[in-house]
């Protein structure tokens, strides 16, 4: 049955006329207010439904009876948990499906959760000056976000959304900071995994502010192969980046990562096919990136 939670009145019938869209076995429905914009928390084909609401609400679909894999058997750091704690997660666990280009979490909400990404890819990024975005990191399954700002009990602050469809496993921040406070083995994890990520960001940096449009593209490039590896074909990325994603990443305007990217193209370091692209010399790419 569908559960909806209802805290705008006004727009009550509205939402109960698109109940029948659903499969009452295994949907819930969660609607309340949404300050910033529309979050496209969806279920597959139930895409196209979200975007007929205003742009002041927001809607949560999420799956409440379905067989996952427990999350400990996907991220070695949960394993570390107590048969207790395994069931305190179990109880606290949500998996919600995020949209292509959904919004996950703003820059500067409250950190009521954190998330453990399972299927699909998440950018995590910064809005500047125009509301130009600067890719921070692009996640792979099974990474986690947003417990950097749990801990802390911090806004966010940073945005996230998904760059493609995507399933979350999601656990409150009361959970994940009780984990925290009473198992050891599961804090130091917690550590050695913020850790890497902050060396992630310190080495971004420098590629940033020091590299020139060549180096930083062709970093851009060789980041996206060691996250998300090759097609079959062993040189295919398997990662179609729109070039303005890929200029976001970059740190530089869409007309820039179109051309610097046409220059590889014809010195023989990449093949472009739309959004598909190959590298062909690698260790070439690299020596680019090194030298800067």
């Amino acid at each position: 049955m569908f559960v909806l939670e209802q805290k705008d009145a006004q727009n009550y019938e509205k939402f109960i006329n698109y109940a029948n869209f659903f499969d009452d076995k295994c949907i819930q429905i969660v609607i309340f207010p949404q300050k910033m914009q529309i979050n496209l928390l969806t279920y597959r084909k139930y895409i196209t439904f979200v975007r007929n609401f205003d742009s002041n609400i927001s809607i949560m679909v999420k799956r409440v009876e379905e067989n996952f894999t427990p999350i400990w058997e996907l991220n070695p750091i949960w394993d570390i948990l107590t048969e207790e704690q395994k069931q305190w997660v179990n109880d606290d666990l949500e998996v919600v499906y995020y949209a292509k280009n959904a919004i996950i979490h703003h820059d500067g909400d409250e950190s009521d959760c954190m998330w453990m990404l399972l299927s699909g890819k998440v950018r995590i990024y910064k809005e500047g000056i125009g509301q130009r975005q600067q890719i921070i990191r692009l996640l792979k399954p099974y990474d986690l976000f947003g417990y950097r700002a749990v801990i802390a009990d911090e806004p966010y602050n940073s945005s996230a959304s998904a760059f493609e469809p995507c399933t979350v496993y999601r656990l409150s921040n009361e959970c994940f900071r009780r984990l925290v406070s009473e198992n050891g083995q599961f804090c130091y994890q917690v550590m050695l995994t913020m850790a890497k990520d902050l060396a992630i960001s310190e080495i971004q940096t420098v590629n940033l502010t020091q590299k020139h449009i060549r180096g930083r593209l062709a970093e851009s490039l060789l980041q996206l192969r060691r996250n998300y590896g090759y097609e079959s074909d062993g040189c295919t990325l398997a990662m179609l980046m729109p070039r303005e994603d890929l200029a976001n990443m970059s740190n530089m305007t869409t007309s820039n990562a179109i051309r610097t990217l046409s220059q590889f193209a014809q010195e023989g370091l990449v093949a472009v096919d739309g959004r598909r692209i190959q590298i062909l010399n690698e260790p070439e790419l690299e020596r680019v990136s090194r030298l800067g």
